[in-house]
């Protein structure tokens, strides 16, 4: 039975936002907070689920595996300890999570969520925003892997996103999908807003960035270039025929960046940052035509470095920053994974 929570600070009502679990000293949402509640009773809109799999974003992650040299066990330990102090999963490092599959266990009577006990979801909003306590130790994880076999529980607010998981696809294919659906939604909408145009897509073999390249060429791009770091990742993103031209570059050097999708014939009307490495702001920039848009999908952009580099280099570009949500962005990603088989296989290809 769902009842009201004890009021958190002094707050005795709930807030969509979720402002009513921080436990801060001072009014932040719970994406800023240092610490959220994380009681399993429910205030009268919220939502608890029961944890089957984290999903941590990839620049946390990088970031987690290459301060702890790859050692798994203490990987694990670190997500283990973030979430006991933080009550979520944030890295303090990149400010970012990931998102979660369970299984819908309480909801409150006041929730406008649409879901029901039982509903087998993805969550669509950040781990960085959103209560949670792991139970079982994470023994099932290695430490290796972005995905986090898990089991304990997690509260959505009345502003949360999430959806149900559909039966025709493995959950493991679907959280890969719904973890980065923001990106191929965003990407249709700046690109339908020009006539015909050239669209670079950074990181293109990647989950966001194959998604990406999917919507620019539905969305009406006249040509699609698919920059990749490795000549192993190049033949892949050929051999799924998401990209009219593939070139191999660094994203980290302005220069090579910068050349590499010019080399496709000029530079791009829209470009698309998936890559989840810091540093790449400068060439983005570069690679970007006059008035045209430059996305940032990546956690470990530094939007001033983006900033103060277009003000530096005289580049007059749009710059976004790639929001992880839109409406209907869950159902055109899976659309597009099963409309294109290219997709599908750089997706299965990954898990």
């Amino acid at each position: 039975m769902s009842v009201p929570a004890t009021d958190s600070g002094t707050r005795t009502t709930s807030d969509p936002t979720g402002l009513h679990r921080v436990l801060d000293q001072t009014v932040v949402l719970p994406q800023a907070a240092r610490r959220l509640d994380t009681r399993r009773e429910l205030w009268p809109d919220e939502v608890r689920v029961r944890v089957e799999t984290l999903n941590l974003d990839a620049a946390s992650f990088r970031q987690l595996e290459e301060k702890h040299g790859h050692d798994g066990a203490a990987v694990r330990r670190e997500v283990l300890e973030i979430v006991a102090a933080r009550g979520k999963m944030q890295n303090p490092v990149t400010g970012s999570g990931g998102m979660l599959i369970g299984t819908v266990e309480e909801v409150g009577p006041e929730s406008t969520l649409g879901l029901e006990v039982g509903d087998h979801i993805a969550t669509l909003v950040s781990l960085s925003l959103t209560p949670l306590v792991i139970e079982d130790g994470l023994e099932r994880w290695d430490g290796t892997s972005e995905r986090v076999p898990a089991d304990g529980y997690a509260i959505l607010f009345g502003r949360s996103i999430a959806a149900r998981i559909p039966d025709d696809l493995p959950p493991a294919l679907s959280l890969s999908v719904m973890d980065v659906c923001g990106a191929p939604a965003l990407t249709h909408r700046v690109v339908a807003e020009y006539d015909e145009p050239v669209v670079a897509v950074i990181g293109g073999a990647g989950k966001s960035g194959s998604l990406s390249l999917a919507a620019a060429a539905r969305a009406g791009a006249r040509r699609t270039v698919g920059v990749v770091p490795t000549d192993v990742e190049a033949d892949l993103l050929r051999e799924s025929g998401l990209a009219d031209d593939v070139v191999v570059a660094d994203a980290r050097d302005p220069i090579a960046l910068r050349d590499a999708v010019a080399s496709a014939g000029r530079p791009a009307d829209v470009t698309v940052v998936c890559v989840d490495v810091p540093g790449c702001e400068g060439g983005a920039i570069l690679a970007t035509a006059e008035h045209g848009t430059v996305i940032f999908f990546s956690m470990a952009t530094s939007f001033s470095a983006a900033a103060l580099g277009a003000e530096g280099v005289a580049a007059d570009v749009t710059m976004l920053i790639g929001n992880g949500y839109a409406p209907g962005h869950a159902a055109y990603a899976m659309d597009l994974l099963r409309s294109h088989d290219g997709v599908r296989r750089l997706f299965e290809r990954r898990l």
